[in-house]
């Protein structure tokens, strides 16, 4: 439901802008965290992608600090600097496959999934915003899913399905995550006018979408 918010309405303007914030800062850790893992692709074409994500989160960066900017409101950083380290430390941790899943479907897929939540009741200039950000991370998700399938097919079918389970998990685990942070990612998304519950509905049934177009393949 588009609901055209006014950014005169402070309180919406305080809460959006704390999303807004945070978006581009999980942008800018991603840049971070996928520049450092090029090393690790499998192929050159791979290199390639992965380098022109990272070029495509810094432009997504930009954009998003000149509308915060122009938007009005606290830019104070939602994530601390050692939220921030801890962030990428994770993903550091990570083998590649972990790393595709947690990228790839948790963070890309899924979070921009909840981005897309919070498009119709956002007012025209966050929308705006967030058109090329979320335009691009549909060819980010298209390259993750592919490597991931591209990794599950060199397992034996047992382990591949087992690790297909595992997802849901690694999902809940980075969601805990953020709550241990003291992210209150309900209240954020809430303060804008969103119904939280429905978000996380979407972004279950994104998740068994993702799922199934990853076991087709294996069982075919």
């Amino acid at each position: 439901m588009n609901q055209n918010k006014d950014i005169s309405d402070e309180n919406y303007r305080l809460a959006m802008g704390r999303l807004l914030v945070m978006y581009t800062q999980v942008d800018y850790l991603i840049m971070r965290a996928v520049a450092e893992r090029i090393v690790d692709a499998p192929d050159d074409e791979s290199r390639l992608f992965m380098a022109k994500q990272v070029g495509d989160e810094s432009k997504h960066v930009r954009i998003q600090q000149e509308w915060i900017k122009r938007f009005g409101t606290d830019n104070t950083p939602v994530f601390s600097e050692l939220q921030q380290e801890m962030f990428l430390a994770h993903f550091r941790s990570l083998n590649w496959l972990d790393f595709l899943t947690d990228m790839y479907v948790c963070i890309e897929a899924l979070g921009g999934e909840a981005v897309e939540q919070i498009v119709p009741m956002a007012d025209p200039g966050t929308r705006e915003s967030l058109k090329v950000p979320l335009q691009d991370e549909i060819d980010h998700v298209e390259f993750g899913l592919g490597q991931l399938h591209d990794e599950l097919v060199k397992l034996p079918e047992a382990e591949s399905n087992a690790y297909l389970q595992t997802i849901g998990s690694r999902l809940d685990f980075l969601d805990d995550t953020l709550h241990g942070l003291g992210i209150d990612v309900p209240g954020m998304f809430e303060a804008v006018g969103a119904d939280y519950q429905n978000v996380v509905d979407m972004v279950m049934f994104r998740r068994q979408q993702i799922l199934e177009s990853l076991a087709q393949p294996l069982a075919a």
